[in-house]
């Protein structure tokens, strides 16, 4: 197989099963060599094909919640009233720099998330690999 860019489904399902033949090949052997720019193909194709936009900062408070187990009235002493809550959860209501403070501090939820901007990308966020751990 000769690599080159891939530009479609059809090239990107090829390369990985060359990818699959590959994956015992030793460092710096021709093997090993293909195996490595294979693996850089794929790693571009992905990246273009499946962007991952940032979660917004409501998505991030209820993943949290999520993997906490914790349900609405868990949050009012991050957000403030049962009232606010549902309003910041349902979008009617902005968060405010202090509960911003307050869920990154007790819930360990990266200022960046809650700070950023809808529809960034990964790249520009920090913690988001702290947030999945």
């Amino acid at each position: 197989m000769q690599p080159k860019i891939i530009k479609s489904e059809e090239q990107y399902e090829i390369t990985l099963g060359r990818i699959e033949e590959l994956m015992d090949a030793l460092p710096e052997t021709n093997e090993g060599n293909e195996l490595e720019l294979l693996v850089t193909l794929v790693e571009m194709y992905e990246k273009k094909q499946f962007a991952i936009d940032c979660p917004d900062a409501i998505s991030a408070i209820e993943f949290r919640m999520e993997q906490m187990n914790l349900i609405q009235k868990d949050l009012v002493p991050y957000i403030g009233n049962k009232s606010k809550v549902s309003e910041i959860l349902s979008g009617k209501r902005n968060l405010t720099l202090k509960m911003i403070r307050k869920l990154h501090n007790g819930l360990g939820i990266p200022v960046g998330i809650l700070l950023q901007k809808p529809g960034a990308e990964l790249p520009e966020l920090l913690g988001l690999k702290e947030m999945v751990k």
